[in-house]
């Protein structure tokens, strides 16, 4: 047989192995080559097929540590992972964290954003099965300060006793912190009177000496020193509440169990406005300005609380144990029984 017919010959024969071959690659690469999925596919992308309930009804409020979520809602992340909702009709502005969570509670929501509190005591009264989906925030330095006037009686911590404070609501995050940071100084906590005030109306509350001093948080305390000239006293977030946990997304049992890729792809949208947000502070102070409506310069100045989005049960659990320590709630609860787990696969 001649050179050139045997080398065809060759080649022809072993043309079905490295077809076989060939077509094994593109399965297992899940036919990359062609346009398909890819690792460089943005992370917030359902790969395993449309999400359950794409319109979703969310709760938030005006606070500061929505800065990620308003990320991403404005820079289309959510709509990138398939959901559909209207932000300017499906997410719904709450007036406190125990209003969020009931609208939570009542199905009148899917997803709630509060302070962790609210999201606790529901669970202790055993009225609902709240699950965690997503963590937002953490007290970080001079994030979460106690303030008064410059000639109210209250010029430092040892002063506090026996005082009229003004807290957003009690058996919140608010009061919790003040009286861990009072215990902690020897301070006695039972004997200050609270005084219920919404963070909008505290720096009016406190001009006014209808309060001796007021807890708050951003961009209501730059507000404040800005607006009525409060001075801070003492920062809330120093020794054992530290960095503390304060607010987070929850969602009922029933949902996390019925939408799995739901709540998975908001979890990964989530994670990736809150790096976003947390590298790069330019591109959240023109969000607290349109969401928390304030200006430009308190935007500026306010000290942001830390942002966060993954869930970790040993860090969170210091929130309920708080309550306990100080009588909010009768029994402990376990963290990590309430945290929503996503499967990988989204």
């Amino acid at each position: 047989m001649p050179r050139s017919t045997a080398r065809r010959f060759t080649a022809l024969r072993s043309f079905p192995i490295v077809a076989i071959v060939f077509a094994l690659f593109i399965t297992l690469t899940g036919c990359g080559l062609l346009g398909g999925d890819s690792n460089d596919a943005p992370a917030t992308n359902a790969s395993s097929g449309a999400l359950e309930k794409p319109n979703l009804k969310i709760s938030v409020m005006t606070t500061t540590d929505l800065a990620p979520f308003w990320l991403a809602v404005k820079n289309g992340y959510f709509k990138e992972a398939g959901f559909t909702f209207d932000p300017t009709k499906d997410v719904v502005v709450a007036k406190s964290g125990g209003d969020s969570v009931a609208k939570l509670t009542s199905k009148e929501v899917d997803i709630a954003y509060s302070s962790y509190t609210p999201f606790f005591v529901a669970k202790s009264k055993g009225a609902a099965d709240i699950k965690l989906v997503a963590d937002a925030s953490s007290a970080g330095p001079n994030s979460c300060v106690v303030v008064a006037m410059p000639n109210s009686p209250v010029k430092n911590i040892k002063d506090m006793a026996g005082k009229r404070v003004a807290v957003t609501a009690r058996n919140t995050i608010s009061d919790l912190l003040v009286m861990s940071t009072l215990k902690t100084n020897g301070v006695d906590y039972k004997t200050i009177q609270w005084v219920e005030v919404p963070f909008p109306q505290t720096a009016d509350a406190l001009a006014k000496g209808q309060v001796d001093a007021a807890f708050l948080t951003e961009p209501f305390y730059t507000g404040a020193q800005k607006t009525v000239g409060a001075v801070p006293v003492f920062d809330t977030a120093v020794g054992p509440t530290a960095n503390m946990p304060t607010a987070g997304y929850g969602a009922n049992g029933e949902f996390v169990q019925k939408f799995p890729k739901t709540l998975a792809a908001f979890q990964r949208v989530m994670q990736r406005a809150t790096d976003e947000a947390k590298s790069d502070r330019t591109k959240v102070e023109p969000l607290l300005q349109e969401y928390s409506k304030i200006d430009a310069d308190t935007a500026k100045l306010s000290t942001l609380l830390t942002f966060s989005s993954s869930l970790d049960a040993t860090r969170i659990q210091r929130v309920p144990d708080l309550m306990l320590e100080f009588g909010v709630i009768k029994d402990r609860i376990d963290v990590a029984q309430m945290i929503a787990k996503a499967p990988s696969a989204g």
